[in-house]
């Protein structure tokens, strides 16, 4: 049952991380969290998110937004510490339940045509929200997918800015990870045995990318954000 859990979750999403920039990890972390133990669902989805960036991040070079890219970076540093305080220190349910909140409250504005300026201020938050979610859940999408939405930028540029930027988080979150709470034999065989299935994705993500036209990619963007939230939501009041 664990083994088909770990297939279906990683080859859908690694389908849409490929296709949209976001999709492994907001659908990964939380059906993993499922399966395994909460470090070892997190430090999985950290390898594989990790194995994805790096197969990308030469064919969307091209497509990185360098000064952006650096900001992310630097809000991140701050971030992170935070993060894996918030991962030693506060019950996860508590916190999954907080960011169901914010993600659909969020996503409900974006619907509804809020915008946000984007500023080199707001670059730097943007960064360390998603460094703290990164670390502490495995999820650094929502952030910067929330305010990249309402900023309304084109989606090669955010694919490419975000998926550079998912290099650097991802590998500083694994290595923090790893030193603080450990690591174990199920958290490497399990991403041993879902890397194949990552690089299928990788090939049909692709091909749905090259069809997604830009109003259609913003409906993609709004329905994994509700799906997230409410999932968070009812699986930190009612599942647990």
């Amino acid at each position: 049952m664990e083994i088909a859990g770990l297939i279906v979750i990683v080859l859908v999403a690694s389908i849409l991380q490929t296709s949209t920039g976001f999709g492994f990890s907001i659908i990964a972390a939380p059906f993993l969290l499922l399966i395994f133990e909460p470090a070892e669902a997190i430090q999985i989805n950290l390898i594989l998110s990790l194995v994805i960036s790096i197969v990308l991040i030469r064919k969307i070079s091209k497509d990185i937004d360098v000064g952006v890219l650096k900001r992310l970076i630097a809000g991140s540093l701050a971030g992170l510490p935070i993060g894996i305080v918030i991962f030693l220190f506060i019950d996860i349910e508590k916190l999954k339940l907080i960011v169901s909140l914010i993600i659909l409250v969020l996503t409900v504005m974006l619907i509804f045509r809020f915008k946000i300026s984007q500023n080199k201020r707001r670059d730097l938050g943007a960064g360390g929200l998603s460094g703290v979610l990164t670390i502490s859940m495995g999820m650094p999408g929502p952030p910067l997918l929330l305010y990249f939405s309402g900023t309304a930028v084109l989606k090669a540029k955010l694919r490419g800015t975000t998926l550079a930027f998912y290099l650097f988080i991802y590998f500083m979150s694994l290595l923090i990870q790893t030193v603080f709470t450990g690591t174990n034999k199920i958290t490497w065989i399990s991403s041993g045995l879902a890397l194949p299935l990552v690089f299928i994705g990788l090939f049909l993500g692709q091909i749905l990318f090259k069809r997604i036209d830009q109003n259609t990619f913003r409906i993609v963007i709004y329905c994994l954000l509700i799906f997230t939230g409410i999932y968070l939501f009812v699986d930190s009041l009612i599942l647990n």
